[in-house]
């Protein structure tokens, strides 16, 4: 090989030369050799030095070392780039060249008495590349590798969804991508521990590792990345069978800089490797655990020693007890905690609840998902000892009732600005208003979604116990109606900036005109898909009050033309958004009045308006070129 590399050209043959590239029949006889003069050896066809097969030159007879040393030898990155597309062949090879291998990276020039570096650019690593499904192949991995090693370097990769993806690809990344820091393999089942041995040996800068359906990959791979990434500060790990304990052990040991971890689904991993992660780690601030195979003992680890988490997300652990949730709070070791959500988990109950309201002293955020056993009980004595609590989201929790509701809200200490109740069924509609209650004072926002029970007295009452709302969002309520709304809309003593009322089926055009004249001084956004009982009647209100509005939505309901004609004459709107989806008694008539709204739209929805013809629909895209027409 030496030889080969240092060949200077010449023409002249001596003794003992070879060329063991030739064919043997081309060659002179050898009683030629003796019998002629010693001279330059006269050549008609240069070419005939080359196998008859071969009529032209070509340089990929070379073996792929040879290559090797060519390629690595090229200056510029364009030039590299432009040898890497002459064949697939050539591209494997240049792949495999690592930068610190490249002689322009080596190479200083001396201007000035000064060194300056050659073409390359620094290596920051801030290039994103992203491959799905059968995009995802080994050739597409190494074009990527050569692509971008010279122009900043690849930062962020991801590959999900290929069963063609293999370690030739993920070795090509590994020697020309050493400023990776971000890798995200999601169901890539060729992949295994080798693919990440090669990444830690030469992308030391990794920070963020993402696995999910990756079956061959075990404690192995995960372990050489914990050990030779220093860096890594991020770690997600999904429905991956076969990693255990050890290898998030060798995360604990070996990373000190690890602040996030999320783990589901991963049958073999138990309380010894979570119970050494979190009493080891002492920069841990967020951490997800769903459908893990662990007890009361995790949580009481992490109770204690968990002093750095500010983000915490548990998710059917079905061994966890109450117990373990109780000694979560108890422990008073989530000093930081800012937000829990929980789903899912049998173990939480009105005790164990408290316990965490008492023991999460910072607690701002909580969430609470298909949690049964919380009652009214719980709700309460929670949202009383959780005194800095500014947000609560409870979803399928069926103990709740209305009383665990206006016992939250009329909490005087209570610093809560959003609540939000979605597919709750314990809830049924008041006999009658109480008398006793205390207004909120810190209350911005209320969600009430899709709680069959409630009814218009609830919403009476929540309107005098929360007069401070700027955000309402009543989506699915179809037991309240005019009466329950106008009453919350006369408690409200400031006004309304987003109100959502999708699929309240018995609110008509009263309620509305009675909303537009009250808060449209205010209004931004209001949301009236599927109410079938509104009509032209509200536009014309919302066009004469809402000054202000920027998003509106009456899809499926009764608006025909003249409303969207009131619409648009209100020169004094400022209409961004606008759906009018399944109005079907919208027709072609509009057009005039859309292109008056196009002024200021951006978005128009005229999805399922069958009474527009595709003509018209296609006049509006010429004319509106800055508005997105859905159709």
């Amino acid at each position: 090989m030496p030889t080969l590399v240092k060949y200077s050209g010449d023409d002249e043959h001596h003794k003992g030369s070879s060329f063991c590239s030739m064919d043997s029949t081309r060659l002179l006889p050898v009683h030629d050799l003796y019998n002629r003069p010693y001279k330059r050896m006269l050549i008609n066809d240069p070419y005939s030095l080359f196998s008859n097969k071969e009529k032209n030159p070509s340089i990929e007879i070379l073996p792929d070392e040879c290559l090797y040393e060519i390629f690595r030898r090229l200056s510029g990155s364009q030039t590299r780039s432009i040898s890497a597309c002459v064949s697939k062949h050539w591209l494997m090879v240049m792949s495999n060249v690592r930068n610190s291998e490249l002689e322009s990276n080596k190479v200083k020039l001396k201007v000035n008495n000064q060194s300056l570096d050659g073409d390359e650019q620094e290596n920051d690593g801030y290039l994103t590349r992203s491959l799905d499904g059968k995009k995802a192949t080994d050739t597409r991995l190494a074009a990527i590798a050569v692509g971008t090693s010279a122009r900043g370097g690849l930062g962020k990769l991801s590959v999900r969804g290929s069963n063609k993806v293999t370690r030739i690809g993920f070795l090509a990344i590994a020697r020309s991508c050493p400023s990776l820091k971000v890798l995200s393999l999601w169901n890539v089942p060729l992949i295994g521990d080798g693919t990440l041995v090669e990444i830690s040996k030469e992308c030391h800068l990794l920070e963020s590792l993402d696995l999910s359906q990756c079956s061959l990959i075990t404690n192995t791979g995960l372990a050489s990345i914990a050990e030779n990434c220093p860096n890594l500060c991020s770690l997600t790990i999904e429905s991956c069978k076969n990693i255990e304990n050890e290898g998030l052990q060798a995360a604990a040991r070996s990373c000190p800089n690890l602040q996030s971890i999320s783990i589901k689904d991963c049958p073999l991993i138990k309380d010894e490797g979570i119970t050494t992660l979190l009493s080891s780690s002492l920069v841990l601030t967020k951490v997800k655990f769903q459908s893990l195979d662990i007890t009361d003992l995790s949580l009481a680890v992490m109770g204690c020693y968990g002093k750095s988490i500010t983000n915490l997300a548990l998710t059917s652990l079905r061994n966890v007890t109450q117990k373990g949730f109780w000694a979560m709070g108890n422990a008073k070791g989530l000093e930081s905690l800012m937000s829990l959500t929980v789903i899912s988990c049998y173990g939480v109950t009105d005790l164990s609840l408290e316990a965490i309201g008492h023991g999460c002293r910072v607690l701002k955020h909580m969430g609470l998902k298909k949690c049964c056993f919380v009652s009214d009980k719980g709700l309460v004595s929670f949202t009383k000892a959780a005194s800095f609590l500014e947000s609560l989201q409870l979803e399928e929790c069926n103990r709740i009732t209305q009383h665990g509701i206006l016992g939250t809200l009329s909490n005087q200490n209570s610093k809560l600005k959003s609540f939000s109740l979605m597919k709750c069924m314990g809830i049924k509609d008041l006999d009658h208003e109480p008398v006793d209650f205390s207004e909120s004072q810190s209350l911005r926002s209320l969600t009430i979604k899709n709680c069959i029970g409630f009814g218009n007295t609830n919403l009476a009452v929540i309107g005098k116990l929360c007069p401070h709302l700027h955000n309402l969002d009543l989506t699915g309520l179809d037991r309240i109606n005019d009466t329950g709304l106008f009453e919350f809309l006369n408690a409200c003593k400031v006004g309304l900036l987003k109100v959502n009322l999708t699929d309240c089926i018995n609110l008509t055009d009263e309620v509305v005109m009675a909303l537009a004249k009250i808060h449209g001084g205010t209004l931004e956004v209001l949301n009236l898909d599927g109410c079938r009982k509104i009509g032209d009647d509200s536009l014309a209100a919302i066009a004469e009050n809402c000054l202000f509005l920027k998003d509106l939505d009456v899809s499926k309901s009764c608006i025909t033309d003249s409303g969207v004609s009131c619409l648009s004459s209100g020169g004094h709107m400022n209409l961004q958004v606008l759906s009018l989806s399944g109005c079907s008694r919208v027709s072609n008539e509009s057009m005039n009045s859309f292109e008056k709204l196009g002024k200021t739209l951006v978005g128009l929805n005229l999805q399922g308006c069958n009474s527009i013809s595709s003509s018209v629909i296609e006049s509006l895209v010429v004319n509106l070129w800055r508005c997105d027409i859905l159709s």
